[in-house]
């Protein structure tokens, strides 16, 4: 569809207003899959941790829901991580997805500039908003952690002991960060809240979740929402 957005020249703020006629319908299911997961933890409170932010959609989707469905949960706060530079390492247990030619260091880094570009995009956000922003710091409601997840993850925790986690969305994709994230985020989920795996029972991403303690995890969940 960018052929047809670059082919007719008229301002892009009225484009955006009207953005549902360039995305596909891939696109537009993935939003309503945001918001129905949104939906689910709406009554539990705890941060939404998103686990590999990439292009950040997905970070921004969380808290403008937020801020939509629930304007008086001033204290929820959207938690991004990433290295922002692309795969740290390859781990050889992710190397069993034979054929993905994406599995090298590096790999799913988008440009440069993506992480000064949401940090541009979070300060309009702050300045679109008012109950959030009267209670907490403007930098408050979205947080970028930017690193290696092996590390930053529990330098965070230990930063944030008080951290509840509402749901926690992982889309890693590899093995040691992934399983990072579960061994110290599950536990700080309570009843309701939700653990959302991106690439399960997907042969190209074996690493990720089926050595990385996804059963375990599951089996323990008690009550906590496991969707696939």
């Amino acid at each position: 569809m960018s052929h047809i957005w670059n082919k007719y020249d008229y301002n892009i703020d009225m484009k955006l207003l009207n953005f549902e006629k360039f995305i596909n319908k891939e696109t537009m299911a993935r939003f309503m899959a945001r918001y129905e997961l949104f939906k689910l933890i709406r009554g539990v409170k705890g941060s939404i941790i998103e686990c590999g932010v990439h292009y950040g959609g997905g970070v921004m989707a969380w808290a403008k829901l937020s801020t939509l469905l629930e304007p008086y949960a001033i204290r929820r706060k959207i938690i991004g991580f990433d290295t922002f530079e692309g795969f740290p390492e390859i781990n050889n247990k992710d190397l069993e997805s034979e054929g993905n030619t994406d599995l090298e260091a590096g790999r799913f880094f988008s440009h440069n500039y993506i992480y000064d570009e949401l940090v541009e995009c979070i300060d309009m956000y702050d300045k679109n908003r008012y109950l959030d922003s009267m209670y907490l710091n403007s930098k408050d409601k979205v947080e970028l952690v930017k690193g290696d997840a092996r590390v930053t993850i529990p330098e965070y925790i230990s930063r944030n002991n008080h951290l509840v986690v509402s749901m926690l969305f992982l889309d890693f994709d590899l093995y040691e960060p992934t399983k990072v994230a579960l061994e110290n985020l599950v536990k700080r989920i309570p009843k309701g809240g939700v653990i959302v795996f991106d690439e399960i029972n997907n042969e190209l991403w074996k690493g990720d979740y089926r050595r990385s303690g996804i059963f375990r995890v599951v089996q323990q969940s008690g009550n906590k929402e496991i969707r696939f």
